[in-house]
């Protein structure tokens, strides 16, 4: 088996490349980051509670909810990093998932890199040479990720100062807003596949809507934290059932 890359870049053995220890220690430098910025900004929140009138209980339940509401979409991510491995190698895919951007974006920028080089991803011709490029791709495009967030954020701050101005109220609104739209956006886009993702959608926001009920009548505060997760795994549940009943998986 050959442990590095060839002179010309023609060997197929993807992971002799895609798992060197240079590219373990900058996915791990990667993850250091995030996990510094996070605690940065938990301390952030804490220092800043008081002066929001927001007390250390209260944060701690933000804190709390935040961290289930992650588990269910980290098991999506989980299952399409699974898929990337033999693609991308153990560091890339850890970049990918952790730091910034999509794993459908990435894979298709990879995608459009291989095939300049008249291949495919995953296919007889997918060389180390390939994989380079691709990679590279993958990296261009995180980092216009990185780079937009880095230039349109201040202009985005400047804004909001200046709508806070003219109405705190609707800098309440917009952000709300602008939550609903995106899960909404996104939400519709599934719906036009196949029946089972309509299926899948239709029990995963009734089964919020029920987890929202019962947390107001019942003041079990902790539904509301688990809502996403436990509607996330009813629908994935759900679309199975539906799988292995024979629905039909196109509309």
């Amino acid at each position: 088996m050959e442990t590095a890359l060839t002179p010309e870049g023609l060997s197929t053995d993807i992971l002799a490349i895609a798992n060197m220890p240079v590219l373990w220690v900058l996915a791990l430098g990667v993850f250091a980051a995030i996990i510094v910025q996070s605690l940065v900004y938990m301390k952030a929140a804490r220092k800043a509670g008081p002066a929001a009138d927001i007390s250390e209980a209260e944060l701690k339940t933000s804190f709390r909810a935040g961290a289930i509401a992650a588990i269910g979409p980290s098991l999506a991510v989980v299952l399409v990093s699974i898929a990337l491995l033999t693609l991308f190698g153990t560091p890339a895919v850890l970049v990918r998932i952790g730091l910034v951007g999509s794993a459908a974006t990435e894979s298709a920028s990879a995608s459009l890199a291989a095939g300049t080089m008249g291949a495919t991803l995953g296919g007889a011709d997918y060389t180390q040479a390939v994989f380079v490029v691709a990679f590279m791709a993958m990296s261009m495009s995180g980092a216009g990720w990185m780079l937009a967030t880095l230039i349109l954020t201040p202009i985005l701050r400047r804004g909001d100062t200046k709508l806070r101005r003219v109405n705190p109220a609707l800098m309440a609104i917009v952000p709300a807003a602008a939550l609903i739209g995106a899960f909404a956006s996104l939400g519709i886009a599934e719906l036009g596949k196949t029946p089972i993702h309509i299926l899948s959608v239709i029990v995963s926001a009734v089964t919020m809507a029920v987890c929202i009920f019962l947390a107001g009548r019942t003041r079990a505060t902790w539904l509301r934290e688990w809502g996403l997760g436990i509607s996330i795994i009813v629908g994935l549940f759900a679309a199975y059932l539906a799988h292995t009943s024979g629905m039909a998986p196109v509309a």
